[in-house]
């Protein structure tokens, strides 16, 4: 499996400890967001801010086809956890574990404090994870000024964290 290299200017991706059995994972090119924007609409998740966030994700390709998708968008010095898709011809096979699990270790080897995310499906999925409900309002103000957080997903959504490091 490759080597991952560096996630904006916090993280060095050297860590291989989410196995993907079937690709690798790898950032986001620019070439690759008209299938993100594809990917994330048809899964109902937000894609307006894909362009700015471009290079916040990471993706895993199969036979020249991104397949699954998620985001690790910094803020200050936290991270939130975002978009997290997998086509659903793929599901099944560990693609969205695989991504969590490289995403949470990415933050933990960026010396974070915590993980954010939004949902307003997939809370128990993330539970497994360690992820645990948070009220919007003991949020950081870094999460919350967030695009992501502010305006796209709607405020009913369910906001979670995981504390970092996991143990």
């Amino acid at each position: 499996m490759a080597k991952y290299i560096g996630f904006a200017s916090k993280l060095s991706m050297g860590s291989e400890r989410a196995a993907v059995p079937t690709a690798a994972i790898s950032r986001l090119h620019r070439a690759q967001l008209p299938r993100l924007r594809i990917l994330l609409e048809s899964n109902g998740l937000p894609a307006d801010d894909c362009d700015e966030q471009a290079e916040n994700f990471f993706c895993i390709v199969e036979q020249d086809r991104l397949i699954a998708a998620g985001g690790l968008q910094p803020a200050d010095e936290y991270f939130l956890l975002r978009s997290l898709v997998v086509d659903a011809a793929c599901r099944g096979r560990g693609l969205a574990r695989a991504l969590t699990e490289f995403l949470l270790s990415a933050a933990e080897d960026a010396g974070s404090p915590a993980v954010y995310l939004l949902t307003e499906t997939a809370a128990e999925y993330f539970s497994r994870f360690g992820f645990e409900t948070v009220a919007r309002d003991l949020v950081p103000a870094e999460i919350r000024q967030t695009r992501q957080f502010a305006s796209l997903c709607p405020v009913d959504a369910r906001c979670m964290v995981i504390r970092l490091p996991r143990h």
